[in-house]
């Protein structure tokens, strides 16, 4: 028997699951790694563990789930965050730590840039809005302040591009990963040379481009030893969460979205080709010539939940974190929609669309004497999903939507699945895996292996039931409180700008 494993490189953890040639899953494995904020903006992880843990989780997958049911492994698809950056030197060492996504030191670097002719022609060419987020900006931020770090790069990388390097020997990445990088040309799918010209770089400080179906990769010989594969395994390159989420969720048609909240969030629907905000507010990821992925990305998703929950949460059950979620998100439901006028900007890492301000805060907002933990819950949740559906406002411009794929983490939990059918007024779908980022990976491979003539087909083999559908009533309510949500998000950017300023001067 035949398997496929496909391996998803998230924020905060590294997820494996494995699927029979028809779809079915057979077992699945999640490892952590931590991100350190050791100074203010700042968001790093360390690649080697990263690395080890992945290794760790697939090994004990492989030993204990695969290989005693006979399985072989067909294939070994990779997905990951997008807009990380890791800078390694001529042995492929790296030069400290991996920056992530929610990193925000590059803030002075991407304002000077967007509020310039060559920005609006940057996003116009790579459809990556200019923010801290992304590599272009990372590596301009980088040889302007750490110039001993930028002469000893040879090569810049994502998270992906690395881990693939570690276990084949190969620079690669995919066009969906670089074109989240702001130094891809998603029209002519080549590196953009104003955006290399502007981070002061040449193409051989990049990793190759490849499509997201390249599987001309072969494992190093210790890691087939270890891992107890055979030469056969083909390592598929894959592509980014994001349109891995896209796919997996079936969200083909012209009408539907697909909203992810995991660590951070996303609405994204697909197209032929990029949507040209005017604002610069979303996003075009390419995942093939034909399929691009466009949207809009938010910091604070299930991230500001376990936030809350790690500060908030019952003492009592000690360190399971999970329990005390539970009983947290059991409170939140014995208040109202719209939490007695409790409002919650989820601003704890910046925000990137639609308002693009790496400055922006948290805020608890319209709080009385009345109020309890249990509005401050349900605030807290209403506020993630208030961002989503900011992102949707702002998608409403250029695509007519009429109903919703929920994946990640709170498609695992009713109660904020049927918020978010309620805050968008629409019928919510969830897939049966929960998570779609597995699934699209799957699908890819199973492309790969011609069990799907194009991807095309593969999205329509996605059944996607109804589970929810809105309550009018609370959708009046949503609403109301939103309009409020919206204008701080906007009215606060001075005050934003002013306690950032303010930490920076008292931290130096």
């Amino acid at each position: 028997m035949n398997c496929i494993i496909t391996i998803e490189m998230g924020t905060n953890a590294v997820r494996i699951f494995a699927f029979k040639i028809d779809g079915t899953l057979i077992d699945s494995a999640k490892g952590h790694y931590p991100t350190f904020h050791d100074e203010q903006d700042y968001s790093e992880q360390d690649p080697e563990q990263m690395f080890i843990t992945m290794l760790y989780v697939l090994k004990n997958l492989l030993i204990e789930k695969i290989h005693p049911q006979k399985y072989r492994v067909d294939s070994i698809c990779f997905s990951a965050s997008m807009h990380s950056l890791l800078a390694v030197d001529k042995k492929g060492v790296p030069i400290g730590n991996a920056i992530t996504w929610a990193d925000n030191r590059g803030k002075k670097e991407a304002t000077d840039l967007k509020n310039s002719a060559l920005g609006k022609e940057i996003y116009s060419l790579t459809g990556t809005p200019i923010h801290p987020m992304s590599p272009l900006v990372k590596i301009a931020w980088i040889r302007t302040n750490l110039p001993d770090r930028f002469k000893k790069t040879w090569k810049f990388l994502s998270i992906k591009s690395y881990i693939i390097q570690q276990l084949t020997g190969e620079y690669l990445v995919d066009q969906s990963i670089a074109s989240a990088t702001g130094l891809f040309n998603i029209h002519d799918l080549q590196w953009e040379q104003k955006s290399l010209d502007y981070a002061g770089i040449n193409i051989d400080k990049l990793p190759a481009l490849c499509e997201v179906f390249f599987s001309d990769l072969k494992l190093r010989k210790e890691y087939l030893n270890t891992l107890k594969l055979d030469t056969g395994t083909r390592i598929i390159v894959g592509s980014s969460d994001g349109c891995m989420a896209t796919l997996g969720a079936g969200i083909w048609d012209g009408d539907k979205a697909t909203i992810t909240i995991e660590d951070s969030g996303a609405l994204r629907v697909v197209s032929d080709k990029p949507i040209h905000d005017e604002k610069q507010r979303l996003f075009n990821y390419v995942l093939t010539n034909q399929h691009i992925i466009s949207g809009g990305p938010t910091n604070n998703g299930g991230l500001i939940f376990d936030w809350f929950n790690s500060q908030f949460g019952d003492s009592k059950t000690g360190f399971n974190m999970d329990l005390a979620a539970e009983g947290l998100i059991e409170e939140a439901t014995e208040v109202p929609a719209g939490s007695n006028g409790a409002l919650f900007l989820p601003y704890l890492l910046g925000e990137r669309a639609p308002i693009w301000d790496a400055n922006a805060r948290g805020v608890y907002f319209g709080l009385n004497i009345r109020h309890e933990r249990k509005h401050l819950v349900r605030a807290t949740l209403e506020g993630i999903i208030y961002g989503i559906y900011n992102i949707g406002q702002s998608m409403k411009a250029h695509r007519n939507i009429e109903s919703l794929s929920l994946n990640g983490s709170f498609a695992t939990i009713p109660f904020c699945a049927q918020m978010i059918s309620d805050i968008f007024n629409k019928p919510v779908g969830i897939i049966s895996e929960r998570n779609s980022v597995g699934k699209g990976a799957f699908l890819l491979s199973a492309i790969n292996m011609g069990i799907y003539k194009d991807i095309d087909e593969a999205a329509k083999s996605v059944t996607l039931p109804v589970d929810y559908k809105p309550n009018k009533q609370n959708h009046k309510i949503y609403n109301q409180y939103f309009k409020v949500f919206e204008r701080l998000s906007v009215k606060l950017a001075d005050e934003f700008e002013a306690i950032a300023a303010l930490q920076q001067e008292n931290a130096s």
